[in-house]
């Protein structure tokens, strides 16, 4: 039986109607929409979900600090965040909470990823303080860049709970190249990973990386999962997913992918409860 994962906070905020405008994007709703952020983690729950990736996709002290705060609220946020998230979701029958680390940066702008040392040390704070928030595992999600994704994992993996980690192509699949994504998933299985995953990718450019990533891990300990997108980038309301989006395709696409020993399934960008 496969473990879900939920779906996107952001897309659901903008889907019912709150702005998620950079750079605090859906982090915005930990102070001024809480129970509309509670409402779309229960309605994930409800729909499946049983990992529940808390609202600290951009709470880290570096994002906080640009914006001329400390880093003691970045705590202060990521703390609540994963507080709504728990009050959300039912307790116990294996719902855990992940707090979610993300490229310093744009995770569609891999060219702006800093210096490796400064990623190091920026890591290590987001680590630190997700781990004194209650987390019950650390999710590395929608990395294109290896070199700073791998740095992400090890200040994850440096605190005793489960670290998932999981890269990104980018939604037209032209942002990290095939190969190199699945050397850094096979290289994060061998550092300690225990579940390595692809996001954030058109459904056919997984379909055709999957088949290689699962042949790859069989020499690594790791699970694999998938959560993608659907839908395509809109300026207006951040995504936009009609059509050949609805439900179904994707989750016959799911079934493509649990057939080749995939064992967790989300949702990424334009997905929703109902897929």
């Amino acid at each position: 039986m496969p473990t879900f994962l939920d779906g996107p906070t952001g897309t659901e905020l903008a889907r019912r109607g709150f702005s998620t405008p950079g750079p605090l994007w859906s982090a915005r709703a930990i102070k001024d929409a809480p129970d509309l952020l509670a409402e779309i983690h229960a309605d994930f729950a409800a729909a499946g979900a049983r990992v529940h990736t808390a609202c600290t996709f951009r709470t880290s002290p570096w994002t906080l600090a640009k914006l001329g705060l400390e880093a003691a609220e970045a705590g202060r946020l990521s703390k609540r965040a994963i507080e709504i998230a728990r009050a959300a979701v039912p307790e116990g029958a294996g719902h855990l909470i992940a707090g979610s680390i993300a490229p310093l940066e744009d995770c569609y702008r891999p060219d702006l990823s800093p210096p490796l040392s400064e990623a190091r040390v920026a890591h290590a704070a987001t680590a630190r303080q997700l781990v004194n928030a209650g987390a019950d595992l650390l999710l590395c999600e929608t990395f294109a860049h290896p070199g700073e994704s791998l740095c992400a994992l090890d200040a994850c993996l440096e605190h005793g709970l489960p670290v998932w980690f999981s890269l990104s192509p980018g939604p037209a699949g032209d942002l990290l190249e095939e190969s190199r994504l699945i050397d850094t998933l096979c290289e994060g299985a061998r550092r300690g990973a225990e579940v390595v995953l692809i996001n954030c990718a058109p459904l056919d450019w997984l379909d055709r990386a999957l088949p290689k990533l699962s042949e790859r891990l069989e020499d690594y300990a790791a699970d694999f999962g998938v959560y993608g997108n659907v839908g395509r980038p809109c300026d207006e309301h951040g995504w936009f997913n009609e059509g050949e989006a609805a439900p179904l395709p994707y989750a016959e696409a799911t079934q493509r992918w649990l057939a080749l020993g995939a064992s967790v399934i989300g949702g990424c960008c334009g997905t929703s409860p109902q897929h």
